[in-house]
């Protein structure tokens, strides 16, 4: 079974933290559109997190959306959605496993965020796309490298591939973007 993760075009968030909130995307670049659905090809199942940016960006490509599911919003960031980035508290250097589990004050963490989202993946039988958002694209990540997912970049309107074999999941490709419009 082959899962295809597309995060939706680059948010019309103002600079600030989209997290929850519903805001529109910028699908205006209809020439990356057209490239990023022909690195899709056939997708299979098309499965979208009912947030705005993620409906639209399904509607920009041509894709059916054949249903939404709330397991797959963004990561709730609770006291830090809406605030400027650079805004953000800074962390520090901890290790992945402890960034995954902190939780902002009103949201939730990775963890949590992991836990809503792999059972629906994990409940897939078909090739599916799945529209959605950076974290979930890293929530799929984390069930082959775990928290590490947290490291990789996952730009506005990218593609990651995931396969699920007898084994268990394998990582075929990330981040690929309508510039590269090349397929593993």
């Amino acid at each position: 079974m082959r899962l295809k993760l597309l995060r939706h075009a680059p948010p019309l968030s103002g600079g600030r933290l989209a997290g929850r909130r519903d805001i529109d995307a910028d699908c205006s670049d209809s020439t990356a559109c057209a490239r990023m659905r022909r690195m899709i090809g056939d997708p299979g199942r098309v499965i979208c997190s009912p947030a705005l940016r993620c409906l639209q960006t399904a509607a920009a490509l041509g894709l059916e959306v054949t249903g939404t599911s709330p397991a797959l919003w963004e990561q709730d960031y609770g006291d830090w959605e809406g605030r400027r980035y650079e805004d953000l508290p800074d962390l520090g250097n901890l290790e992945p496993e402890r960034i995954a589990a902190h939780r902002p004050e009103g949201g939730e963490s990775f963890d949590d965020m992991a836990a809503r989202v792999r059972p629906e993946l994990q409940a897939l039988t078909d090739d599916t796309l799945i529209v959605a958002h950076a974290g979930t694209v890293r929530a799929a990540l984390s069930l082959v490298v775990g928290a590490a997912a947290l490291s990789f970049s996952v730009a506005p309107l990218s593609l990651t591939i995931m396969r699920r074999t007898g084994r268990g999941w394998a990582v075929e490709a990330v981040n690929l973007t309508a510039e590269a419009e090349c397929l593993p």
